[in-house]
């Protein structure tokens, strides 16, 4: 049985991580635990929607209506990371000001790093295309 298309996104997201929390961590001379997720080079989300994508490409062609899905959800997720997601950072940056002015004790600090930059992006891109393509030449019976 073949699990490429299940092992895909599991794999990549279990390479990304690694070399995300450890860029973050030589940026910030720290371990940094806490500031991993949502954000930072590269994008997991991309990486994973980009390998997913690769690997359809390499099995079944661009032709084939699968990978013109997998495009599609990867865009949708791309805006989302660029877009959405650094509004929400920006709305709970405002909030925790607000908060830090009327110094009521009550306020749980919200994460303010909540998107992705465009090289964030780019380089979840690259990283899908690499992995794709090493499951696909690794893992993939031909």
């Amino acid at each position: 049985m073949d699990l490429s298309y299940l092992l895909t996104p599991l794999l990549t997201w279990l390479v990304v991580g690694p070399i995300k929390f450890t860029i973050t961590s030589v940026r910030q001379r720290r371990l940094a635990f806490n500031l991993v997720g949502n954000g930072g080079f590269p994008s997991n989300h991309s990486a994973v929607v980009s390998s997913m994508a690769t690997l359809i490409a390499l099995r079944e062609g661009i032709g084939h209506p699968a990978f013109g899905v997998a495009v599609t959800l990867a865009f949708i997720v791309m805006i989302d990371a660029n877009s959405l997601r650094q509004h929400v950072g920006r709305h709970a940056a405002a909030i925790n000001r607000l908060a830090a002015e009327t110094a009521s004790g009550a306020h749980q600090h919200l994460r303010e790093r909540m998107g992705h930059t465009l090289v964030e992006i780019g380089g979840g891109i690259v990283t899908g295309i690499l992995m794709g393509h090493a499951i696909y030449w690794l893992l993939v019976p031909k």
